[in-house]
């Protein structure tokens, strides 16, 4: 016992400033969200105060209201939980398809067209926009929900880390399942997904939040207000010359909202997806 004691003393040291410096991070983390909170309720002088104060000295909770008056905020809220609800969804379904396809089948040409799909994932997306827009247009996509939904409906990188979380599975599974006469989908949709919860949960958090910031594809797409959605709504109160900054931060504060919720019920899930995931390969 006497020469555990010294092993015991470090290890609890180290675990000791662990978490002295996660609880650091936190706190950095979390100084820019509470600083976007305190500035929704400030006028706008206090908001422009040099130096800068943390709390208002009066609370201004009509600069919510005033974002409501000012854009149709219910409108581009309705249009951003259309196009995250069809992204998410349309990825859950096609990229786990590719991912099984290229996990568990063979064909000829499956690892250059794997290569070929990952290659995407290192060109930028605004090398491509032109090119993009010019097939929008062609097909009469642009100022419609097809533009918003139906190009954001799969990813490489979803296809990436569901591929990789198959391929972690037991192919035993696989395997008594063909000999109980299970198709290629049948296995799929038996088999696979149902042991694939937290990967599946990972992949539509990260949908989630990538189609709800969207901003540079809704902007260039669409140009009628009621197709615009919520971060080119928010991005309207910061003008050329000024910027309104306390109902820019309280519609911010609106729009951030549903995602903490979301992480909040599914972080478990979350963390388990990613830790899976980037362990097995």
């Amino acid at each position: 016992m006497a020469q555990l004691a010294p092993a015991a003393k470090k290890r609890n040291t180290w675990n000791l400033g662990v978490h002295v410096a996660l609880i650091i991070g936190a706190v950095f983390m979390l100084i820019p969200f509470l600083w976007m909170l305190s500035t929704s309720v400030k006028s706008f002088a206090e908001s422009m105060q040099v130096p800068p104060v943390l709390l208002p000295s009066s609370w201004h909770f009509e600069n919510y209201a005033n974002v409501l008056d000012k854009i149709n905020f219910s409108r581009y809220y309705l249009n951003t939980l259309l196009m995250t609800a069809g992204r998410t969804v349309g990825q859950l379904i096609l990229c786990s398809l590719a991912a099984y396809a290229f996990a568990c089948m063979r064909f000829p040409g499956k690892s250059f067209l794997f290569v070929a799909m990952l290659s995407v994932l290192m060109i930028p997306s605004q090398v491509i926009m032109i090119p993009s827009f010019v097939i929008m247009r062609d097909l009469n996509w642009l100022d419609t929900f097809y533009v918003l939904i139906i190009p954001g409906m799969f990813s490489a990188f979803g296809t990436f880390l569901l591929r990789q979380f198959f391929m972690g599975l037991p192919k035993e599974l696989e395997e008594a399942a063909k000999i109980d006469g299970c198709s290629y989908f049948g296995i799929f949709s038996k088999v696979y997904l149902p042991l694939s919860k937290s990967a599946l949960v990972s992949l539509a958090i990260f949908t989630i939040l990538a189609a709800w910031n969207d901003l540079q594809w809704p902007l260039i797409m669409t140009s009628q207000d009621d197709l615009r959605v919520l971060s080119i709504g928010i991005s309207s109160f910061q003008g050329q010359h000024a910027t309104d900054y306390p109902l820019l931060m309280a519609a911010a504060v609106m729009a951030t909202i549903p995602i903490i919720v979301i992480f909040i019920f599914f972080q478990r899930y979350f963390i388990e997806g990613i830790a899976m995931s980037g362990i097995k390969g």
